[in-house]
């Protein structure tokens, strides 16, 4: 029996959260652009000779970690605060409208906002409202 949770695997790494950032931003009503745009620069910089896909590009991103700009490491912090934020407020909704969706690649979050109309309150607002952590 598989005991992991739903969102186990989003902290293991933030190449979850790197891949996530263009999904987190749609949840959170704010333009990929927007969000993103140092990790964007830094992508064409560093990565620009990967293949995009498959996670490649955000390989290639933690590959380059130390090379990344504060924008794009502080974007990351954000992404990751606003995954532990959704995935705190939607556990139970993830366990039950989810429980048949493998983790990863964001399959849960496009699950949940699949089944955005039987959301829990907490989860819909995580999942509406923008990540305003300073």
């Amino acid at each position: 029996m598989n005991t992991r949770t739903v969102f186990s695997g989003i902290e293991m790494s933030w190449v979850a959260v790197a891949a996530g950032i263009f999904c987190l931003s749609i949840a959170a009503g704010v333009s990929a652009e927007e969000v993103d745009r140092p990790c964007v620069a830094d992508a064409k910089k560093l990565c620009k000779d990967v293949q995009p896909g498959e996670g490649r590009i955000a390989r290639c991103m933690k590959e380059h970690e130390k090379e990344l700009s504060p924008g794009c490491k502080k974007n990351i912090v954000k992404a990751k605060e606003k995954i532990r934020d959704v995935a705190e407020a939607c556990k139970g909704d993830a366990e039950k409208l989810c429980k048949d969706v493998e983790p990863g690649k964001g399959r849960i979050l496009r699950c949940l906002k699949q089944h955005e109309g039987e959301l829990s309150a907490a989860c819909k607002e995580q999942m509406t409202m923008p990540h305003t952590r300073s």
